[in-house]
């Protein structure tokens, strides 16, 4: 079998986002598997290099997988031509700068989401990234939890008739870090640091929105800090500068609206961290992250307003859960294995830098709404 060897700097592996997701559930995943098979005689096998700040960190992770390589020393891994790809999963302040000195070296790129925290600012890392000839694609995970994917299904096999409405739920509680640990690092939380959950989450609810439902064409937005002190991870009190809960309504191409709530101060009492109901004439779906329940039109209850009396039904009891059709792996590596797939054979991935440069654009307009409190157009993006 040919074995084709793909070196990957793996920056910010020392985040959780870049250890779990990206390291432990994907690369290192990929490793053990064999590889990614194309047909019966190919492997794309990753050779990742772990590049961070902290040496203590990255020779404890380094020695959790074997042995791995590792150093701080960011500009000397850009120079090694062992190396094709840059992947950066660090804070998001730290990305763009770190992005462009990777297009300069000639890296093909691989990033986390906001690649930016300006419009501005994510088009020119795509005009780069064009200019220099090198492959890029964003991280859009959300595409490929299995919950999403049953929507999808459930669209291409015109379950809902004419879709109307989209209604997203995400968030739980994230504590204060005083007497219970915070789950989420303090950074989120100040503006300073480009912490916000608009600038988080809006991303996200982009791709999901244009790739699912249609083109999103306007958002209005209102953001809040609900928790205005929290504590660091050295425990010490700091200002919440940054909003902490988004509540967004967003117009879709074709008639839809969608309206998505955000938030880090929610107690969960719903399916999943996350779900998302889709309405339409035909019938009506909600997913979570893995599960999906349909109600569709002939099975609809006839509730009557009477608030006098118990309602007599379970409005639970009227879904029916989409049955498992196949198997579904972690969403990052199936995307890591896409992205793969296209650096070494050219394989379509549409999901780039362009695309992430969108995710940018309709954040900042929900932070232009929440600020004039207004509607926003989002337009296409200018390229040239």
């Amino acid at each position: 079998m040919s074995v084709q060897t793909v070196g990957i700097i793996m920056n910010g592996v020392t985040g959780r986002m870049g250890l779990n997701q990206h390291l432990r559930r994907s690369i290192h995943a990929i490793m053990e598997q064999g590889g990614v098979r194309i047909g019966d005689d190919e492997t794309i096998m990753p050779r990742p290099l772990l590049v961070g700040r902290n040496t203590s960190k990255l020779e404890a992770i380094s020695t959790e997988f074997g042995g791995l390589p590792y150093t701080t020393d960011f500009d000397r891994a850009l120079a090694d031509k062992q190396y094709s790809i840059y992947f950066d999963a660090q804070t998001t302040d730290r990305r763009a700068e770190a992005v462009r000195k990777a297009i300069a070296a000639g890296k093909h790129i691989y990033c986390e989401k906001p690649i930016a925290v300006s419009t501005a600012t994510a088009l020119e890392l795509y005009k780069l990234a064009q200019a220099a000839g090198v492959k890029h694609g964003v991280v859009q995970d959300k595409l490929w939890l299995p919950g999403i994917e049953k929507l999808k299904t459930l669209r291409d096999l015109g379950f809902f008739g004419r879709i109307f409405s989209v209604r997203g739920e995400f968030g739980y509680w994230v504590f204060e870090g005083d007497v219970v640990p915070s789950q989420r690092p303090s950074w989120n939380y100040r503006k300073e640091d480009e912490g916000g959950i608009i600038i988080d989450m809006l991303c996200h609810w982009r791709y999901v929105l244009d790739n699912v439902f249609g083109p999103v064409k306007a958002v209005s937005c209102l953001g809040a800090t609900h928790i205005p002190e929290r504590r660091d991870e050295q425990g010490k009190p700091y200002t919440c500068t940054a909003d902490d809960a988004a509540y967004a309504t967003f117009e879709i191409d074709g008639g839809i609206v969608a309206h998505f709530n955000s938030s880090w101060c929610v107690r969960v009492r719903r399916d999943d961290l996350l779900t998302i109901q889709v309405d339409g004439t035909k019938g009506s779906a909600v997913a979570g992250l893995r599960d999906c329940w349909i109600q569709p039109y002939g099975a609809t209850p006839r509730p009557i307003w009477n608030p006098d009396i118990p309602n007599p039904l379970n409005f639970f009891e009227g879904w029916q859960k989409v049955p498992e059709q196949t198997t579904y792996d972690n969403a990052f590596k199936r995307q890591w294995e896409l992205f793969l797939r296209h650096v070494v054979h050219d394989e379509p991935f549409r999901w780039n830098l362009l695309e992430g440069a969108k995710g940018v654009q309709l954040a900042e307009a929900g932070l232009e709404s929440w600020q004039k409190r207004c509607w926003v157009n989002v337009g296409n993006l200018k390229t040239v």
